[in-house]
């Protein structure tokens, strides 16, 4: 039997503590989301209610299929800076009419819809997440453009947005943009360079340059439904392809487009009436990362509770013992696993990984990251040993891999480790955090100490005497300063994920994931690496 067997004590003061603990980590987590959902506050929600107008997660609500699930992207993008929550845009995956689609709504609530640096990049990153998967694009389109103060860290690199969306149509990719409200300026090209148009009556509008814009460059007196409205446009300049008495109306016409699509996808959905459940609790995820990622945790109590019917074939068991890897199907996908046993990354486990990834891509099988790493082991034996060219095969068979990868960030991901674990640099189609995580050059304290050895040694050079007490104030702003960028929110907010998750949640996340990747072929490499040192 292939069974994982659990030796989680649910009964122990560890698993206790450890629950404990990422429950008040998931409470924090919950009032940053409240953050999001809130858009631009009360004031702000009333006077766009009062326009008769729905809410972006309202309407992308009426758009999917009822009773489907909405895996929302980056709502912690902009978290820590200046601007709001979110970054004014919702972004996701849901199901409508049967597809799968990439999913786009401007925040009017919040400054207007504006596009500040962190909106540019979360649409980049929606967008890259559609090219990848094939995913269509159905953009909910209510925005005043730039926001123009931030404009200097938007006007230039947003222009990516309008060729994106070329480039997916390109593709074949399908986009649809529906028009609630302004869509101006730089705004106006994605209704105007997407494959179809719909726009609401009295309330769309689309125009280069608004009336008092007109009025400024040519002198002409005109008004915005003259200039852009939904009629106008449906009439005049045939922008609009389909014309919406409302915004309810708007969003059934989408459907509708996209149940004309004719969508294929490349790799049939398993039946799930054959998919069995995990055999233990995904409830108990909670308990098992510690609080102290310094304490080590076993990864196969966490791919028992993933796992269709826990059922988890290992991969070379009794060598690198500190990576587990092996083969499992999740809501009845194959899947590669690479999980942390320990933190630390010897040659044997670099070794394994990379025969591993390239056992995968002869097989087509995507592959999941589970990261819990302090990064590749130092020290005179292990240099000697080969630590670097061993770390560097494993991240060379990462990088190469043509497989979709996975990664979720349990515990740790220091150092190179976090690269050759197929970290945000390395293109996993989806990466999420859990709230434990924690991800940086190296740890806090390790930082701040090596930063004291420097300075130590630099004053001894000099021969001069070595301020103590400036040393240990130092490495306690250092510690405090790399402890505080190292946490998944701080990560997420610069999206170097695509969310922090619920362990609780992990299951039906990766499940929504296998599904989305398989819309478009999964082919391994066959042999295309780069020269693996020996």
């Amino acid at each position: 039997m292939t069974v994982l067997r659990s030796a989680l004590d649910t009964s122990a003061p560890e698993y206790t503590a450890n629950r404990e603990a990422m429950l008040a980590k998931l409470a924090e987590l919950e009032a940053e989301h409240a953050k999001t959902l809130a858009g631009g506050g009360e004031k702000y929600v009333a006077r766009h209610r009062a326009r008769g107008r729905l809410l972006a997660r309202e309407r992308v609500e009426l758009l999917l299929d009822p009773d489907t699930p909405f895996l929302e992207l980056s709502p912690l993008a902009a978290w820590g800076s200046d601007y709001a929550v979110g970054a004014s845009l919702v972004t996701g995956i849901g199901v409508i009419e049967g597809v799968e689609c990439l999913i786009t709504a401007n925040d009017p609530t919040v400054r207007g819809g504006a596009s500040n640096p962190w909106t540019l990049r979360k649409a980049l990153r929606a967008n890259e997440i559609a090219r990848a998967n094939r995913l269509p694009v159905v953009s909910l389109v209510e925005s005043g453009g730039a926001d123009l103060p931030g404009q200097k860290e938007v006007f230039i690199p947003g222009g990516a947005l309008f060729k994106d969306l070329t480039r997916l149509s390109e593709a074949g990719i399908p986009t649809i943009a529906v028009v609630f409200g302004n869509s101006t300026a730089g705004g106006a090209y994605v209704p105007g360079m997407s494959d179809h148009v719909i726009m609401v009556d009295r309330a769309a509008k689309v125009f280069l340059g608004g009336p008092p814009l007109v009025r400024m460059a040519t002198g002409e007196e005109a008004e915005e439904e003259e200039l852009g409205g939904a009629d106008m446009h449906a009439r005049v300049s045939g922008l609009a392809d389909h014309f919406a008495v409302d915004e309810p109306d708007a969003l059934r016409q989408a459907r509708r487009v996209v149940a004309r699509l004719n969508r294929r996808r490349a790799h049939p959905a398993p039946d799930p009436a054959t998919v069995r459940p995990p055999r233990h609790d995904e409830e108990e995820l909670p308990g098992i990362v510690p609080d102290d990622l310094r304490v080590p945790f076993d990864p196969r109590e966490v791919i028992a509770r993933i796992v269709d019917d826990s059922d988890f074939d290992e991969f070379k068991p009794r060598y690198g013992a500190g990576l587990t890897t092996g083969w499992a199907a999740l809501h009845g996908h194959p899947l590669g696993i690479l999980a942390n046993a320990r933190g630390v990354l010897f040659s044997e486990e670099s070794q394994k990984a990379a025969q591993f990834v390239q056992l995968a891509n002869q097989r087509d099988i995507p592959l999941l990251f589970l990261h819990n790493t302090t990064g590749y082991m130092v020290g005179r034996e292990y240099e000697r040993g080969g630590i670097v060219k061993h770390g560097a095969m494993m991240i060379n068979a990462v990088s190469n891999s043509k497989v979709p990868h996975l990664s979720v960030l349990m515990g740790a991901s220091y150092g190179a480790g976090h690269y050759g674990m197929c970290g945000r640099a390395y293109d996993p189609r989806f990466l999420f955090s859990w709230p434990s995580a924690k991800s940086a050059v190296m740890g806090p304290r390790q930082l701040a100490g090596v930063l004291s050895t420097v300075m130590r040694e630099s004053a001894a050079a000099k021969g001069l005497p070595y301020d103590e007490e400036g040393d240990a104030a130092l490495r306690a702003m250092v510690e405090r300063q790399i402890e505080a960028e190292s946490l998944p929110m701080f990560l997420s907010g610069r999206l170097y994920d695509d969310g922090v998750i619920d362990p609780r949640d992990t299951r039906t996340v990766l499940g929504i994931c296998l599904s989305v990747l398989h819309t478009a072929p999964v082919t391994g490499a066959r042999g295309g690496y780069g020269v693996f040192r020996m």
